[in-house]
This record gives C-alpha cells, structure tokens and sequence, in this order.
C-alpha cells in the first residue's frame, strides 16, 4: 500500500479548520473528497499539524495511502482538478516509505503571524493580516518575545483533551518586526 506525501497550500477563509468537523467544511475533509473523487477510495489524510478556523498555510505537509499505486504527478494534478473551486492546491506529491509520518516525522514548523496596527481596516489584505485599530509597540513586542525563546512548558495553554506526548516545547525563533504600519511575528 503506497503512502504519498503532499505538500499543500490553502487559504483558511473558507474552513472550519484542518480537521473534519460536524460544523463545517475544513481542509481535511476537503482533501478527503477530492481523493475519493479520483480513486474511488475513502481515506484519512493526516496532516503536521491542525490549523485553526480561518488560519492560511504555506506549505502544509500531510500524507495518506491508497490500496492502487498511482504516479505521483497523477495524484497532484488529480488533487488539484477535484480542489476546485475551493482554496486548496497541492504543490507537491512523493512516495514515501510506510514509516513516514506528516505529524511525528516533522523536525520544526514556521509560523508566520501578521497585525495590522493602523486606524483603517484593512482592504486587500482582508482575512490575511489581524487588525487593530491602535498603535503597537513593536520594540516592546520584540523584547517580551525573547523571553519565550528556548524549551518551556506550555501546560497552561493545553486544551484539556490535548493529543501530545509532552507539554514542552522548544521554540527557536521569535523574531517581531514593523514593517511599516504591519507587525511580522515568525517563529
């Protein structure tokens, strides 16, 4: 049984999240019908991480495998004709080894979060930047930050029906930026 590893970008407007969910469509499940579309196969995608309501991603991992091999340009074009219209394309398809896990297998994520500090809402960045109507302090920001850099325990910001192993987490970069009236948070 062949397990394929896709590379994804998504605008999360649309979504209720990564997850499938009772509420609403989500990436998820999105996924989930465009390859049941072209295989025939119901199958569980599972992705390096859960994105929340209305969060965007970049290059997403996530893997699935299906009982018939297929080529891999096969399987990222046919994601992408069975996506639309929706916001989600896959930029890129491989087969991996059975052993591979989108989730367990990654070594690091980045995050990239952006505010919007001015008087007027935003126009073309709309569901792309966080707004606030006030001004920020970025050098404030950037010095709060350094102190989250290193391994620290994030228990008190665990959902009580949390899947991980381990509330200790390392975060290696915090850098905040202002670039002009928008404040770039990467971590």
């Amino acid at each position: 049984m062949p397990r394929y590893r896709i590379t994804i970008e998504y605008d999360g407007t649309p979504f209720v999240g990564w997850q499938t969910q009772a509420a609403g469509a989500s990436v998820q499940g999105a996924l989930e019908d465009a390859i049941h579309a072209f295989t025939g196969e119901r199958v569980t995608v599972k992705g390096a991480g859960r994105t929340d309501s209305g969060v965007h991603a970049l290059g997403q991992v996530a893997h699935f495998d299906l009982v018939k091999p297929w080529d891999e340009f096969r399987v990222r074009e046919a994601l992408n004709y069975h996506l639309k219209p929706r916001p989600v394309v896959a930029l890129d398809c491989a087969v991996v080894d059975a052993t591979f896990d989108a989730r367990f297998s990654a070594t690091r994520r980045h995050y990239l979060y952006r505010i919007l500090a001015r008087r007027a809402p935003p126009a073309l960045d709309l569901n792309r930047v966080w707004w606030l109507p006030i001004p920020l302090d970025a050098a404030a920001m950037a010095e709060g930050a350094r102190h989250l850099v290193g391994r620290h325990d994030f228990t008190t910001f665990r959902a009580a029906a949390c899947q991980a192993n381990s509330p200790l987490r390392t975060l290696d970069r915090l850098d905040v930026e202002q670039v002009g009236e928008e404040i770039r948070i990467r971590a």
